[in-house]
């Protein structure tokens, strides 16, 4: 994890490396086989995340851990907001300036009650853990010079530059 204004550094420059706008969740307290509907006692608030994707290597593992682990791939911040207001927040990216991703959080894929319910019934989440929700449509690559600013309305702007 690397905070505002930190260098993501492309681990493998020769491969497609993607940026990921979402909008993250702390976890406030211990939670496990959370039910839907009480899912926001355990949520201690709301950020920013990108997160950034090898997509070579992601093909060829067949699976996301190493594309999705290299030092500095989850920007956060800027900060950690309490309240935001899910039915009316819109995930947005801007590579270099260019809006690129921008999507209301109430109409992604999957809810986040049913995020923390499902991620909950399989392990236990502790207090500071982060919970990324998916991305709005429209990822893409992003390489060394590029600029890359993911907004959630009601949080904030993360800004990172890429090398």
């Amino acid at each position: 994890m690397i905070g505002p204004r930190d260098t993501i550094e492309i681990a493998n420059p020769q491969n497609q490396t993607d940026y990921e706008a979402e909008i993250a969740l702390v976890v406030g307290k211990t939670a496990r086989n959370v039910a839907r509907e009480n899912w926001r006692e355990y949520i201690a608030g709301f950020t920013c995340a990108n997160d950034v994707s090898d997509r070579t290597l992601q093909k060829k593992d067949g699976q996301w851990v190493r594309a999705k682990g290299f030092h500095t791939y989850c920007p956060v911040g800027p900060w950690i907001e309490t309240e935001v207001d899910l039915e009316t927040a819109v995930v947005q990216s801007r590579l270099n300036g260019e809006l690129r991703q921008d999507q209301a959080v109430s109409t992604m894929l999957f809810p986040i009650p049913l995020l923390v319910e499902y991620i909950s019934h399989i392990m236990t989440l502790d207090p500071g853990d982060l919970i990324l929700t998916g991305t709005p449509f429209n990822v893409g690559p992003m390489q060394a010079g590029d600029q890359i600013e993911v907004t959630v309305s009601g949080i904030g702007t993360l800004a990172n530059s890429v090398s």
